[in-house]
Parts: structure tokens; sequence; C-alpha cells
């Protein structure tokens, strides 16, 4: 068994493959119409082309018990995932650099440095980097 696709809840799908694509450089890999207006649009990273898809789900807009976690989730600065970076200090600069808003400075836990910010779609995403 093994991970193929994440999905991750988005408030606006046009500005979330905007947000994922151009400021966290991820690369659009399908991106199919569906009822309601809706889109199948999955994102990989630079680095993993053939690894897991990221699926922008519009479920916030459809379900409401989607939309109340991931409100819950956003009320209580809790991020919905986390992307692995090799340094979270220079990722910090440039993702503050292009606008992206930060909760969360680089911070050390343990083993670990985070940072966190607003994907302007509805969640807190996480960056770490393994110390």
């Amino acid at each position: 068994m093994k991970v193929t696709l994440i999905s991750i809840p988005v408030t606006d799908q046009e500005k979330a493959l905007q947000f994922y694509t151009e400021k966290l450089g991820f690369i659009k890999k399908k991106d199919m119409p569906l009822d309601g207006g809706h889109r199948w649009i999955t994102l990989v990273s630079k680095e993993a082309q053939d690894g897991p898809e990221i699926l922008l789900e519009p479920g916030p807009n459809h379900f409401e018990p989607c939309k109340v976690f991931q409100d819950a989730l956003m009320d209580a600065g809790i991020p919905w995932t986390q992307f692995d970076v090799d340094n979270v200090d220079e990722e910090y600069e440039r993702l503050l650099n292009l606008g992206v808003e930060f909760s969360v400075k680089p911070t050390i836990m343990g083993t670990a440095k985070f940072a966190v910010f607003n994907d302007t779609c509805g969640n807190n995403m996480q960056i770490v980097e393994m110390l």
C-alpha cells in the first residue's frame, strides 16, 4: 500500500491553483472539469513529479462538515498538513518575499524547525525541516 493522492480542501480552486503553483512552486498535473463548475485539479512537487498528488478539493463549498472542520483548524491555528523543505529559514524568506502571510515564524521544536502560513484558501500549512 502507498499514498498516491492527498486532498486539501480549498474555498476557491482557481485561487488555490495560482497560490500553490506560483508561490509554492508545485506543478499542475491534472485539471479536468467536474459537475457543478468544479474541477479535478492535482499538483505534484517539482522534486517528485511521479510522487503523491495533491488534490485541490472544493469540499468546503458543498459539504458543510468539511467547512466546519476546516474553519475549526484555521481558528485553532492548526496546520492542515505539512510540506518538508531543506531549509525552513530560506523557504520562509522566499515565501515572505512573495507576499505569503505567516502566523508562526521559523521555530525550533525538538529535532525539527517549522513555520506556519496561510494558503489563502482556508488553511494553515506548515513547512518543516528536520534538524
